[in-house]
């Protein structure tokens, strides 16, 4: 299975980029608006064709494609138009604040949805069960913009607790006490903004367990409760939910990009979003597949945790 997954990742990052590249070209947006910034209005038309005959702007994108395969597959990456680095040196000062959110954001996440989500499914129907499918419902129909907003108009504007954007206060070293405190509400917001779909997963999965056979055997046994839950409903219910983290993960994604546009973060999602508004092919090709891969590769490891986890799941290829 992992051998016939792995080499499809080949035509789908193949695939993805080269759309990317075709997408690009078809784009209404001007990269020259984002390479020259406000001298974009006072620049002449015959400065703008010189500029955009030297970036390569007009050059066919099949051929850009080409030529960015080729320096990546060698080991350049390029320069990035909008942050006039290296992009290499922008995934290496970006990428991990990303990790650090997610890992933070989702690890929450998925801790209060196994912890809320198994009692909630072993007490299903109740006035708080009931109660905690509707804050899930109303929480999932949310964009995690919106919660980001309302979490900095209530903790960092409104009550102070909180800063409400940036890595660091203002002049400040990234320190562990600076990062941590700026770190809460993002990651709060991230781990809000995915913890619907996962709480009802489990809720769902461990309600479903609970009615079968081999519960209502033990219970027939006198083991007790919590024995059963711990030792025969969670297993089995953590299955299906590794796979539905998996397939989530674009949806993870999105909820990134958007935290950290919001919040200021430095991550790479941020760079994400600011070379597709540039149209800085360089960032933005290595980004999107990188995305792309990291899904793919979560995607595989939730299928294998899956098979691991269920015996009675036989893997495919």
């Amino acid at each position: 299975m992992i051998m016939y997954r792995l080499l499809l990742f080949v035509p789908v990052l193949g695939g993805v980029s080269a759309g990317l590249f075709a997408a690009a070209a078809a784009s209404p947006f001007d990269p020259l608006a984002g390479y020259l910034g406000n001298r974009y209005m006072t620049t002449t038309e015959a400065d703008k064709a010189l500029i955009a005959d030297q970036l390569g702007l007009h050059t066919p994108w099949y051929e850009l494609y080409f030529s960015w395969l080729h320096a990546v597959m060698t080991g350049d990456l390029g320069m990035s138009r909008s942050f006039s680095q290296p992009v290499a040196q922008v995934l290496t000062e970006r990428i991990p604040w990303t990790i650090l959110l997610v890992s933070v954001g989702m690890t929450a996440s998925v801790l209060i949805a196994l912890a809320v989500g198994v009692w909630a499914g072993m007490h299903r129907g109740g006035v708080i069960d009931r109660a905690i499918a509707a804050a899930c419902i109303v929480i999932q129909g949310l964009p995690p913009f919106v919660l980001a907003l309302a979490a900095i108009g209530i903790f960092a504007v409104g009550l102070g607790w909180l800063p409400p954007a940036g890595l660091t206060d203002a002049g400040a070293d990234p320190t562990f006490g600076q990062v941590a405190r700026h770190l809460v509400l993002p990651a709060a917001v991230l781990a809000v903004s995915q913890l619907p779909w996962a709480l009802l997963a489990v809720r769902e999965s461990v309600s479903v367990n609970r009615g079968e056979d081999y519960v209502a055997g033990a219970v027939a046994r006198g083991v007790d409760m919590r024995t059963i839950t711990r030792r025969h409903i969670l297993p089995t219910s953590l299955a299906p939910f590794v796979t539905i983290i998996g397939v989530r993960l674009p949806e993870v994604v999105v909820g990134a990009v958007l935290v950290e546009e919001i919040f200021s973060w430095p991550g790479a999602a941020g760079a994400l979003v600011q070379s597709a508004r540039d149209l800085d092919m360089p960032l933005l090709a290595i980004l999107t597949v990188g995305t792309t891969c990291a899904v793919l590769v979560g995607s595989l490891l939730a299928d294998i945790a899956y098979v691991l986890l269920d015996p009675r799941v036989k893997a495919d290829g």
